[in-house]
């Protein structure tokens, strides 16, 4: 990596800090030294190239590489303490650290809508990146199930971006951890007709999509509506319309989705290294 200061000895500095290695670690080039002009004054920059020596290199490689390995193991222990037999492979894929899981009861492994594997997913990561100055994103799946709820979650995204569009309501969806919500905001980034917004605190927080020519009188639609809202147990949106011509209920929800019983760790969530959304 190459570094600029005002002279050489301040860019090897500043080099070696952000790198996090000492004189006795580094290999150092000086590319361009900054040339003495009128009253001795300095004109230009210094610019150094430093790169680790390649035996810390290749300890920081076995280290991340056995890291991986105990993160592996640990997710099969828990699982074997869970009660559920399984097989931890590891890969590398897209410059991702991926644990593909295989077992005979894949439905508790993988657990409501990826809970089990987004807890595992969180400890496999603390414990693949334990003494990394960067994170390295680390994926836990079974049975292609991570693929599968995304392409669910676009489709999701894209009809009820119609619903909002036809009905000039906003619409709420339930509560989704960062990464779920993420595609959602991405599925909908390009559309013409509505915008997104995330509202709520984790791990309540949730997806509003926004239609354009929003009726401002209009009370927002809960498409989680199966669910209680507030923890109050509010009624459902469909039972708190106004129920004819003229009509003025006054128990109309507030249109918040249910808080989720249990505290998600989201798909994406990673110790250390949170995606968030786009708000």
């Amino acid at each position: 990596m190459e570094f600029v200061a005002k002279t050489v000895k301040e860019a090897i500095e500043k080099g070696l800090a952000e790198l996090n290695l000492t004189e006795e670690q580094a290999n150092v080039y000086v590319i361009e030294e900054p040339v003495k002009g009128l009253f001795g004054r300095l004109k230009g920059n210094a610019v150094v190239e430093i790169t680790a020596k390649e035996t810390l290199v290749s300890k920081k490689a076995e280290n991340n590489q056995l890291n991986k390995q105990k993160a592996t193991e640990l997710v099969e222990k828990v699982l074997s303490l869970m009660g559920i037999e399984a097989n931890a492979t590891l890969s590398e894929k897209d410059e991702k650290t991926v644990i593909t899981l295989s077992s005979e009861d894949s439905s508790a492994l993988i657990g409501y809508r990826g809970e089990v594997l987004d807890a595992l997913q969180t400890l496999a990561g603390a414990m693949a990146n334990m003494g990394n100055k960067t994170y390295k994103k680390v994926v836990v799946d079974c049975e292609n199930y991570r693929d599968r709820r995304e392409e669910t979650l676009v489709k999701l995204a894209h009809k009820l971006e119609e619903k909002a569009t036809e009905m000039k309501r906003e619409v709420l969806l339930e509560a989704m951890n960062p990464f779920e919500r993420r595609i959602i905001h991405t599925a909908l980034a390009e559309s013409a007709t509505v915008t997104t917004r995330s509202e709520g605190k984790e791990p309540n927080r949730y997806v509003v999509i926004v239609p354009n020519d929003k009726d401002e009188y209009s009370k927002p639609y809960n498409a989680g509506r199966n669910n209680k809202r507030d923890g109050k147990g509010a009624r459902n949106d469909r039972r708190s319309r106004p129920s004819g011509k003229g009509s003025s209920r006054s128990s109309f929800s507030s249109g918040k989705p249910a808080p989720r019983k249990t505290t998600s760790v989201g798909f994406g969530t990673y110790l250390g290294n949170s995606l968030k959304d786009k708000d």
